[in-house]
């Protein structure tokens, strides 16, 4: 049931291509074709991509990525990839197709933003891969070869936008996407993760330098948190902290490997709490739209493309949020809070 869209609002889209598919990282990778397929198997069955604008996705410029990634880094995934595939690291395989794949994943991301800026649609879910938050500005790792959202901020400020929000909720820290705004004050960036676990970093002190001191928000968390731990910390931390810095755009790196059901991690949320995210977002920032939703992690399938339901479905006010626990956030995570509220007062009015 709606609460404020009907069944012909075209407020929201959908950006996918069946060349995302064509990225081969082997019959038992965890992040594999199997995933885009069973989200838009879910969309298609559900009705709802049928209130979805599709967005066809156009490759990235090697200017646009070389926003974020050094041409040497650039150059060496093309060199691998025409000599049919390889490796980048121990987890991220590579193809012969996936550098042109990976070109059409942020060239993705940008048409995304573009569709949203111009005031076509109110928001965008990309359903990306591969995935980018992991990718440093020399390195590609952990499944991810170009960084999708950062290339995204970095296209929105040469588009003239001086306060971009990025909320990270994969369950891995995205250090690509820190390190490429470590010393931004245009870009507030804040991660939930798993701590301490891959890749090591997101501890609370690690808050940004120079000018961007304070505009990176970590929230480390144990493994087991729940639909109550994540709620808390989102109305806590990142809805004040939103609410002063007043982004003129939303990039979400969505990553669902944090559901209970996803194999590579330890928490334990549910699908629908990942609508409840995207409801805390909206409300924080005003409600309205300038939201891209940038596909990350998530390998359980059928959790997968559940979550991303739901959360298409708050993205365009149709999310019922029933069945989401009540209960009081875990002492651990409430001490946890206090702690990144102590550092972040510094320069947050929390």
């Amino acid at each position: 049931m709606s609460k404020g869209s009907s069944n012909g609002d075209k407020s929201t889209g959908l950006v996918y291509h069946h060349d995302f598919l064509k990225h081969d990282t082997g019959a038992y990778h965890p992040e594999r074709a199997a995933r885009l397929t069973a989200i838009i198997e879910r969309l298609e069955s559900s009705g709802l991509s049928e209130r979805l604008v599709r967005i066809s996705p156009e490759p990235a410029a090697l200017e646009q990525i070389e926003y974020v990634h050094e041409r040497s880094y650039i150059e060496s995934v093309r060199e691998v990839c025409e000599r049919g595939g390889g490796m980048l690291d121990p987890d991220t395989p590579v193809s012969a197709a996936s550098y042109e794949v990976a070109l059409l994943a942020a060239g993705g991301v940008i048409k995304a933003v573009e569709e949203v800026l111009n005031g076509n649609l109110k928001s965008v879910f990309a359903a990306v891969r591969p995935p980018g938050h992991h990718a440093e500005r020399s390195r590609g790792m952990g499944f991810c070869i170009f960084n999708n959202v950062a290339i995204a901020a970095e296209h929105l400020k040469r588009r003239g936008l001086r306060r971009i929000l990025i909320v990270d909720w994969d369950v891995h820290h995205g250090n690509g996407t820190q390190n490429a705004f470590y010393e931004d004050a245009s870009v507030l960036y804040f991660s939930t993760h798993q701590y301490p676990y891959y890749p090591g970093t997101g501890w609370l002190d690690e808050v940004g330098s120079g000018d961007g001191r304070g505009f990176t928000v970590n929230v480390p968390l144990p493994a087991g948190c729940g639909d109550p731990d994540y709620i808390y910390v989102f109305k806590e931390v990142l809805a004040p902290i939103a609410a002063e810095f007043r982004p003129e755009f939303v990039l979400i790196s969505a990553g669902f490997d944090p559901h209970a059901s996803d194999p590579l991690a330890g928490m334990r949320l549910s699908s629908r709490t990942f609508g409840v995210l995207t409801e805390v977002i909206k409300s924080a920032v005003g409600g309205g739209g300038r939201i891209v939703v940038s596909l990350e992690g998530g390998y359980s399938l059928n959790a997968l493309a559940e979550s991303v339901q739901y959360v298409l479905e708050a993205l365009r006010d149709e999310f019922e949020g029933g069945g989401v626990p009540e209960a009081e956030a875990r002492a651990a995570v409430r001490n946890r809070v206090a702690e990144i509220k102590r550092i972040q007062r510094e320069y947050w009015g929390l």
